[in-house]
């Protein structure tokens, strides 16, 4: 599979082209973007945990100003008031934090080369962020403008006049050197750090070019001031430049860094910045933002609804992140995080799939195709050069989180028809996920695989996060079972779908939640639904209870039927909003999140609970559905800096409102279906890769009129819960008639109601 690079690359221009041709020329989603939404965050309480990530969709490396000192995951934090640098970053999460990093920090008047002190005062009043470019101008007059590639980066930087002019280059702790040659006009140097999921020979190289001669050059170890000396390799380096750029004159500072060698590094700076300008840089940025984000069109809603929907959608095509490289004959190739080896193909990174498994690689699988299957090359590749697949990977394999969830990434794909894999390795690599837990690290592989097979669940206390592992290997199972029967592997098939019942076993019928039981099938004591931790992962039973993605259907008829079920989803959303931290001995910043919402237990601002609202759908009551999705996208999300009501996660938190917005949403990525919500613009066009187009327009539609009345399909009566897959790829048109009363008549009848795996078994 990894040698039809060329034909991959040929397919994906000419889709990314009829994307582009179809859009109206005026149309300029990117304007609406505002990247410092979520950016107002602290380790206590996340509005998003964000950071404003100058890139390309899915870049190898992000530029983003740094007010948080070195090591900080808080790399800019909207309260601040100094910037230490600009940073190239590759941190998904401030909790998994940064690899390979190094800053460049313009500088005028006196030197300063800690970090800790060389921070300016900037005003947000004086910022510029957008998805292509940044641009600040500090309180000392100093103007510094940047613009980013894939691979690279291009500054301006504007000094004040009769002042001493500084560029300091900071390569950080953790391993590093530098090296300025004044005579080429050049600082290149090699980042270690890391913070984990590395192989003994990680590093970053990086070249950084400049257009004035350098005056004067130095280093500085941390503790000690080198002037005049052009190299250094230490723990931890750092150096300056000293410039005489003429009054009227900007400095350009050119970039770009490999994973793979100084040499890689080269031909990435040649590829994509050498001899460009800023503006140049800037334009073909913005035409690439236009081009992704513009395969949604929003029509109609108010400004803020814009803006809050582009940011989302910007924030979900950044992670993960294409950790290849072209070589000079322009062939994919990449450094294994895995491995330690240069591999060709490609290999995508920086991507938790417990989040992102629900709603992003859904919503690539959609729009963006070409993009999941590289993607799932990709978890094949790491599957090759680590014997395990990808659970969460930064660069390499990390202790974080729970399930199997690169399998949903995989079969989601192949039911869709993204078949680019070999379906052999994948369901090999699918088993063995399941059967073997990675030997130093407990997240990636199947964590409690013994007594999972002979108990049918996983026990707590012997097993950590056991009642949540247990829901979530019961899908993975069921992922399995849908993938080996789609390729004719029947036994397995069978094996595999009788695994995925065992969420039953966990389901305490005394009280009508799922709980926890030991090795020998004893429930566990003091059963309290609002107790986080112990055999729950973030969450509570409130949370868990409804992580049966697979098959609802199931879960009702143990809740005593959809009535029942019916009543315990209200009942979510108007319970107290009560809290037990247990096992995690203190309020998380998840518990203090939920309690804020105050949305009863629902707690939106994490993953396992997202889906639940749509659940109404799959009981044949979708009215609830569409009044409940309408106000959480209402009340918990805009555009500002507290904009998110929890962590944003790699895009699964955005996903989640981009769909939302659209109208349906992916419950069960596995089935090439779509839940239905309630749209949030009255006219949404989805422009599709392969030329057709996808309408869902909503007559009459607002914030009072949220419910769905008549609707109709291609002109045919549409009374569904859900849409097909196959239904928005062919292209279409959805009309619905918004209203203010809902309609408890519509979507109530057995034919109506999403897939659920009991239904048809």
């Amino acid at each position: 599979m990894r040698k039809n690079f060329s034909t991959i690359l040929i397919v994906g221009a000419a889709l990314l082209l009829a994307s582009c041709v179809q859009q109206k020329e005026s149309f300029s989603p990117v304007d609406y973007v505002n990247p410092l939404m979520g950016t107002e965050s602290t380790y206590a309480f996340s509005h998003g945990n964000t950071y404003p990530a100058v890139a390309v969709p899915w870049g190898m490396n992000f530029w983003s100003p740094q007010t948080g000192e070195n090591g900080s995951g808080w790399m800019y934090t909207y309260t601040d008031s100094l910037i230490r640098g600009f940073r190239q970053t590759h941190q998904p999460s401030p909790w998994i934090n940064d690899y390979g990093t190094f800053s460049i920090m313009p500088l005028s008047g006196v030197l300063k080369m800690d970090h800790k002190e060389r921070g300016v005062l900037f005003s947000h009043t004086q910022e510029a962020a957008a998805p292509y470019s940044y641009s600040v101008t500090f309180a000392d007059g100093l103007r510094t403008e940047l613009s980013a590639t894939s691979r690279g980066a291009v500054f301006e930087v504007t000094f004040p006049q009769d002042s001493a002019q500084y560029i300091v280059v900071d390569a950080y702790n953790g391993g590093s050197a530098l090296t300025i040659d004044r005579e080429n006009r050049c600082v290149t140097g090699v980042a270690r750090n890391h913070n984990g999921g590395v192989p003994d020979n990680f590093a970053n190289y990086f070249r950084i070019e400049f257009s004035h001669p350098i005056a004067e050059e130095g280093v500085y170890d941390g503790d000690t001031l080198m002037r005049h000396r052009p190299t250094l390799e230490s723990d931890y380096t750092c150096a300056y430049l000293r410039f005489n750029v003429p009054a009227g004159e900007k400095l350009t500072v050119r970039t770009a860094s490999s994973f793979i060698s100084p040499a890689q590094a080269l031909v990435n700076f040649s590829r994509e910045v050498g001899g460009k300008s800023l503006a140049q840089v800037r334009e073909e940025a913005r035409k690439q933002w236009n081009s992704y984000l513009g395969r949604i069109e929003a029509e109609g809603g108010s400004e803020e609804q814009l803006r809050t929907f582009y940011s989302c959608l910007y924030r979900t095509l950044l992670f993960p992140r294409e950790f290849y490289e072209f070589d000079a004959q322009g062939k994919p190739v990449y450094y294994s995080p895995y491995n330690g080896k240069i591999q060709d193909g490609y290999m995508y990174t920086d991507n938790g799939f417990w989040d992102t498994f629900r709603a992003v690689h859904p919503l690539f699988t959609l729009l963006y195709p070409e993009v999941s299957e590289r993607v799932t090359q990709s978890i094949l590749n790491a599957y090759d050069e680590s014997g395990f697949m990808p659970e969460w990977a930064s660069p390499g394999h990390r202790e974080c989180m729970i399930g199997n969830n690169s399998i949903s990434l995989l079969t989601d794909a192949w039911m869709k028809g993204i078949r680019t894999i070999c379906p052999e390795k994948a369901l090999e690599a699918m088993i063995h996920q399941t059967e073997a837990r990675h030997p130093g690290i407990s997240s990636v592989g199947r964590d409690g695989f013994g007594y999972y097979d002979r108990l049918g669940y996983v026990p707590y206390p012997e097993v950590h996060e056991a009642t949540a592992k247990t829901l979530e290997y019961a899908y993975a199972d069921w992922c399995v079972a849908r993938f080996a029967d789609s390729i004719g592997r029947k036994e397995i098939a069978d094996t595999y779908y009788r695994k995925a019942l065992n969420y039953r076993n966990l389901y305490y019928p005394d009280y009508g939640f799922m709980w926890a039981k030991d090795a020998n099938g004893k429930w566990r004591d003091a059963f309290d639904a609002t107790e986080w931790g112990g055999p729950f992962t973030e969450g509570s039973s409130w949370h868990w209870t409804w992580s049966v993605l697979h098959d609802p259907e199931g879960l009702s008829r143990l809740m005593g039927g959809h009535t029942a079920m019916e009543a315990r989803l209200d009942s979510m959303f108007t319970a107290p909003n009560t809290y037990n931290y247990g096992t995690y001995g203190f309020v998380i910043h998840e518990i203090a999140e939920m309690v804020a919402l105050d949305m009863g237990q629902y707690a939106h601002g994490n993953q396992p609970v997202q889906h639940a609202i749509y659940l109404y759908d799959y009981i044949g009551r979708p009215w609830k559905a569409q009044k409940h999705v309408r106000e959480v996208m209402d009340k918990l999300y805009h555009s500002g800096s507290k904009g998110y009501c929890g962590d944003e996660d790699n895009g699964q938190t955005s996903a989640w409102y981009v769909f939302s917005a659209m109208g349906f949403y992916p419950v069960c990525p596995g089935v090439p279906e779509y839940a239905m919500g309630s749209p949030l613009f009255p006219k949404l066009t989805l422009h599709l890769p392969d030329g057709k187009n996808f309408t869902v327009k909503a007559e009459g539609n607002s914030p009072a009129n949220r419910y769905i009345g008549k609707a109709l399909l291609n002109e045919s009566e549409f009374t569904r819960n859900y849409l097909t897959h196959r239904e928005l790829t062919s292209g279409g048109e959805l009309v619905l008639w918004m209203d203010s009363v809902p309609d408890s008549r519509r979507g109530t009848q057995k034919k109506d109601l999403p897939y659920s795996y009991s239904n048809e078994h």
